[in-house]
């Protein structure tokens, strides 16, 4: 359940608009890293500043109030043959932000919004972070998708499926995790992708796939090998290949829905089998052997989205933490004014302003650099936040007692959200591993 939506709205506006005045940053460049001589000023533009205003307001006036109305409907449905059904409201809120003109902003080249300029706003969805993205047709997996669509996609896919997708007709979902291998190293993937004439017949098993379930899906991304592991011809990372598959295709089998700490998400996480899948050779995505490159180009920027509204469920879950300690007696004084409570406040406080300056770093450096340039601080958020929203939330959650894992407040499913992020797109340790390789090689003499 989302509700209890009333409390942080007084606060909403106040979050995500820091004065930050100039900073000295650390700025990767190549193989080395330099301190730039140039001050980075993080304050928003004027372009920034305005969607984030309007998309607080969006929040406030329309998101936050649909939040029971959303809950109810999904409650009565649970365990039904309707599980999958959209609530109708989400619909209603899409048509809303059309007209509001908040709508596929997390893509530079249709919304003019730099990645940095991006940030406020995916934090301020990150409030509501089932109902908002969606809202806004800034929802994962879809805006990975349509940014690979965008990138590498062919003018016959762009129309057939970029199209759409950015339209809000339809969704998608982008199949790389596999049950049997450890899929955080690419170059494990086992799925085969095989030439056979004018197509390609694609044979694995997949799982972890995120928005499978919503009928609206219409089309995967599949990674897979077109290369054999034994053609010691072919470079480790030039055997993995993209392709898309609508859902309708032959042989492509949904098998499970998998819950995430026992809650079923309104467009699942599924497991699939594709057994003898036939799609034209038209349907690979760039070119074949390309598919680590397009799943590296893909990954960077929706690591920083999901760490941009992971900040917001944060942001939100203070609000929560502070509204119960004040109204919560115990021992004869407020909550509120007990040391160990106060505690928690500061630090979740402290935690998410660090945590918000290193992602608008690194949102400021892809603009700057490309997600390539900021490979390094891609990597660190993607440990940094969700680690931090966790704690945040984990604190929330002891200051509201048993209350906290009912439905009663959404900070139950902010935990296991943020706790499932330190293994989506990539486990903490992977990403650890890369810092610590970028820092040792830029100290080798």
């Amino acid at each position: 359940m989302i509700g209890n939506a009333d409390a942080p709205r007084k606060r909403v506006r106040d979050c995500v608009s820091p004065n930050l005045g100039p900073v000295r940053t650390l700025v990767t460049r190549g193989d080395r890293e330099v301190w730039s001589n140039r001050l980075v000023d993080f304050a928003p533009s004027a372009l920034a500043s305005d969607y984030t205003e309007r998309m607080r307001a969006f929040l406030d006036e329309k998101i936050l109030p649909a939040e029971p109305v959303y809950d109810a409907f999904r409650a009565a449905r649970r365990g039904t043959a309707n599980e999958w059904e959209l609530p109708p409201v989400v619909e209603e809120l899409k048509a809303e932000a059309q007209e509001r003109k908040l709508w596929n902003l997390f893509l530079p080249d249709v919304s003019g919004l730099s990645n940095l300029e991006y940030a406020p706003v995916a934090e301020v969805s990150g409030w509501s972070p089932v109902i908002a993205p969606e809202a806004i047709n800034c929802q994962a997996p879809d805006t990975g998708n349509m940014e690979t669509l965008h990138l590498f996609g062919s003018p016959e896919q762009k129309q057939e499926w970029l199209e759409p997708l950015l339209a809000g007709e339809i969704r998608s979902a982008f199949a790389m995790t596999e049950p049997q291998v450890a899929s955080s190293d690419a170059t494990n993937i086992e799925t085969r992708i095989r030439r056979d004439g004018d197509d390609y017949v694609i044979d694995g098993r997949k799982w972890w796939i995120s928005g499978a379930a919503d009928e609206r899906c219409r089309i995967f991304i599949v990674m897979g090998k077109t290369a054999p592991d034994d053609d010691e011809s072919v470079p480790t990372h030039r055997r993995q290949s993209m392709i898309l598959v609508p859902r309708d295709t032959p042989g492509l089998t949904i098998t499970r829905h998998l819950p995430t700490f026992g809650y079923q998400d309104q467009h699942g996480h599924s497991e699939l089998e594709l057994e003898g899948v036939r799609v034209p050779a038209s349907n690979l995505l760039g070119e074949e052997g390309g598919g680590f490159a397009i799943a590296q180009a893909r990954l960077g920027p929706g690591r920083i989205h999901h760490c941009m509204r992971l900040i917001g469920m944060a942001e939100r879950a203070v609000s929560l933490m502070v509204d119960r300690a004040q109204a919560r007696t115990a021992f004869g004084r407020p909550l509120a004014e007990q040391g160990v409570v106060r505690e928690q406040i500061a630090l979740s406080r402290m935690e998410i302003e660090q945590a918000r300056l290193l992602t608008l770093k690194t949102a400021w450096l892809i603009d700057k650099h490309t997600a390539k340039g900021a490979a390094t601080e891609i990597a660190a958020i993607k440990v940094v936040v969700p680690r931090m929203a966790c704690a945040v939330i984990d604190r929330a959650m002891q200051v509201h007692g048993g209350a906290a894992m009912s439905d009663d407040t959404p900070l139950a499913y902010f935990y296991a959200w943020a706790r499932a992020l330190r293994f989506a797109d990539g486990p903490d340790e992977v990403h650890i591993r890369s810092v610590a390789r970028q820092e040792l090689k830029a100290h080798q003499a």
